[in-house]
């Protein structure tokens, strides 16, 4: 056990001192006496973060042996300084140097211990409890493609990160988070706004970094199981060791989950028939670290996943879809860390990833091939990174590198590879002890398209000992992939076809001379047709941090993105056999805007609740300039009901597809010690969003097609016994049963029983 007392320096007993125990990441506050204690503790070396506001922080390292640890901590009073705000976030990576709290848009993160709390399997299960995020599936990628929304943007302006290393893998642009267990998770970062000066061109819209495990103590085992509804298996093995006296450490896990899929169109598709493809996943990942000097650490990663995943589209008994598709994922990072001298440290890195992926689809009773696809793409990373710190108030963080990222498709043209170097440089300046400033730049360059500067300012600025203001803007750019120019993709599970867009004319032209189109809009073809330009972005975001009182704190942040020539999906005719033809298209003038609230109050020391609220305004601006104006073809509003045309007003343009106006997250968490029991239930409250213009008259309005405002209720109960070695769980999710057959990625309620046990070596 560790135990203690927190004292003020005239020796009186503070109370609802937040004490953190690290790495097992417990977290304690204490009584009226300012009494603290962990319980159940093994041998080895804990890292304890004692803070409360208004006082100086303290992080003391406590050996436990055979016996008991009694601490008496003293905290100093002082004005709370910008230091000291985030300092339980701030940990030093081994494989990076770049920190997400160094960006100057907003960060969030998730605590290893939140995500035991949701008992979340997958990453987008994580992803869509928090505010201002939402999951969302990509008509292009098809319904496996479980792709992040964050404050209005995309997938495709999201870049997902493992310990700093970008993934690949995206379906036309959507990347499957779907795919990544949370297994081995130490935290997730998550940057919302531009973050194109830190991670490079794919970061248009944000970063999710994923943090696995690190922080070993002692030899040690976890192995856990959950089992449930659509026969869910969900099985992880986990074990870290030290090595070489503590001069290295290994950390390995693997993952096995499957599912049965499940079908959220039962009114078309019949019984047996899938609108989530069944699967398995296998996921393996290490870390070794050795330190092979004084002032030298060597970094090794690597990771391994494979999908197969099988579905029925039964739509007659004539009718038959088989959808078979496999995905395999292979990460190797490497990195070489080295203190130079005292305030310059130095890190070079190197990265590979290769994914490949294989679809094929046949009509059962008629024996005959529907479609098949075969992509795959890898890439070399090479990058050198520089802390320089000349003075305590001065941070400089800089790089550079390049990339070569090779598809195996040679239909995408005639350019195969895409070669790109950059160069990024911020600085850090404290000027005074209320105030920190944030300036960066970064230049990125590759051989298909020209190079683009992307700076960023961030000013953080302590008000008052429990107000703190943080504004940030940067820019950001991406320039079409290779697939949104020259792919032709078919999906035959939801029968549409999507082309590229340099390839659209040749496309429709093939399918009218065979007489397979039954519809073109003839309008958006000539306007879109090899007319694909690359976006630009700027990116505003204000922020405030209020901690009314010691056990409540409240942000409130304002953002504002303009994007030029964003991307979309457009649908632009039909076929006699095909429902849909897509294409994509630049949106000339696109704002994504709004605000997010949320508050934390702790009602005790056993009650935590939390709510968070956004509010998102995402349009085409130049769709509101027509309609202004009384250009065709947004001059007119069609009423499905009635058939009666009338001149479009601006109030009857909705906004982009899949963006809900309102976003609520509700989360109230009970601890109940005596029986060492916690209760978490969640609820995800989202605003209708539209899907899809079915009212010809080329923009979203209200008689178009809508997903409506639901509520997915979530309850995780966890037990532990045997001194915190065995932990049993009980999750349910969706207990609402909500389910749309535009939510493809939505299942029914699912209830899932587990059990956890951690074995530690005496």
């Amino acid at each position: 056990m560790i135990k203690g007392n927190v004292w003020d320096s005239m020796q009186q007993p503070l109370a609802d001192v937040s004490v953190q125990l690290l790495p097992d990441n417990k977290w304690y506050r204490t009584d009226k006496d300012g009494y603290f204690e962990f319980k159940s503790l093994y041998e080895g070396t804990y890292q304890i973060t004692v803070q409360h506001v208004g006082f100086g922080s303290k992080n003391l390292s406590i050996p436990l042996e055979r016996y008991d640890s009694t601490l008496c901590v003293v905290l100093t009073k002082e004005n709370k300084t910008i230091e000291q705000v985030n300092v339980n976030r701030k940990v030093t990576e081994v494989d990076n140097l770049i920190q997400a709290e160094n960006a100057a848009m907003p960060v969030h993160v998730i605590t290893r211990r939140e995500i035991e709390l949701m008992g979340s399997r997958r990453l987008d299960e994580v992803m869509k409890e928090q505010t201002g995020v939402a999951i969302v599936n990509d008509i292009s990628g098809g319904s496996r493609a479980v792709g992040v929304q964050i404050q209005g943007f995309s997938s495709n302006y999201v870049m997902v990160l493992i310990d700093g290393q970008p993934m690949l893998g995206r379906n036309n642009g959507n990347f499957d988070l779907s795919r990544i267990s949370v297994t081995n998770i130490e935290r997730i970062e998550i940057i919302k706004g531009a973050s194109s000066c830190l991670y490079g061109s794919d970061a248009l819209g944000g970063a999710i970094n994923i943090i696995t495990r690190q922080g070993v103590i002692t030899p040690q085992v976890q192995a856990s199981l959950l089992y449930g509804s659509l026969h869910v298996v969900d099985a992880t093995i986990e074990g870290e060791t030290p090595l070489a006296n503590q001069r290295g450490s290994v950390v390995l896990s693997g993952n096995y989950y499957q599912t049965d899929g499940f079908n959220t169109d039962k009114q078309y598709l019949t019984s047996g028939s899938t609108t989530l493809a069944p699967y398995e996943n296998i996921s393996l990942q290490g870390r070794l670290r050795y330190k092979t000097s004084k002032n030298g650490t060597l970094g090794l990663t690597a990771r391994y996943g494979g999908r197969n995943s099988t579905m029925i589209n039964a739509w007659s008994n004539d009718l038959t879809l088989e959808d078979g598709q496999r995905d395999n994922d292979f990460n190797l990072g490497a990195s070489y860390d080295h203190q130079l001298r005292p305030g310059l440290r130095t890190m070079s890195r190197y990265y590979y990833t290769r994914f490949q992926t294989t679809l094929q689809a046949q009509w059962l009773q008629q024996a005959a091939l529907a479609g098949s696809e075969e992509f795959g793409q890898h890439i070399h990373r090479l990058e050198q990174q520089l802390l320089y710190t000349p003075l305590p108030s001065l941070k400089l963080t800089a790089g550079l590198g390049g990339s070569m990222e090779i598809m195996d498709n040679r239909d995408l043209g005639n350019t195969h590879s895409l070669n790109t170097a950059f160069v990024y440089a911020q600085t850090e300046w404290k000027t005074t002890d209320r105030i920190l400033t944030m300036l960066g730049v970064r230049y990125d360059h590759t051989n298909t398209y020209n190079g683009r500067l992307s700076p960023s300012v961030g000013l953080t600025y302590q008000l008052g000992s429990n107000l703190l203001l943080k504004a940030g803007a940067g820019a950001g750019f991406k320039a079409p992939d290779y697939k949104m120019r020259y792919q032709i993709f078919f999906n035959p599970a939801a029968n549409y076809l999507v082309v590229g867009n340099d390839r659209l004319q040749e496309v429709l032209e093939t399918l009218d001379s065979q007489g397979e189109l039954s519809y073109k809009n003839s309008y958006m073809v000539d306007r879109l047709a090899n007319n694909l330009q690359a976006e630009k972005s700027w990116s505003n975001n204000l922020g405030i941090t209020w901690n009314p009182e010691k056990k409540w704190q409240t942000q409130l942040s304002f953002f504002y993105h303009r994007i030029h020539n964003q991307i979309n999906t457009e649908s632009i005719g039909s076929g006699t056999s095909i429902s849909q033809i897509y294409t994509y298209r630049n949106s000339p003038k696109v704002v994504n805007k709004g605000f997010e609230i949320s508050a934390d109050y702790h009602v005790q020391t056993n009650v935590e609740l939390s709510i968070g609220y956004q509010y998102l305004i995402v349009k085409d601006l130049s769709v509101l300039d027509s309609i202004r104006s009384g250009r065709p073809p947004y001059d007119y509003y069609v009423n499905p009901t009635t058939g009666q045309y009338r001149k479009s007003k601006p109030s009857d343009y909705w906004g982009i597809q899949d963006r809900s106006k309102h976003m609520l997250n509700v989360k109230a968490l009970y601890t109940y010690r005596p029986w060492q029991m916690n209760v978490n239930l969640r609820a995800n409250i989202r605003g209708k969003y539209p899907v899809q213009e079915t009212n010809m008259n080329q923009f979203i309005d209200d008689n178009d097609k809508f997903v409506p405002a639901h509520t997915l209720l979530n309850l995780t109960l966890e037990k532990t016994l045997m001194k915190n070695k065995l932990t049993l769980r009980v999750v349910a999710d969706n207990l609402l049963n909500f389910t749309n057959r535009n939510m493809l990625g939505q299942p029914g309620r699912v209830i899932l029983g587990g059990i956890s046990y951690r074995w530690v070596k005496p």
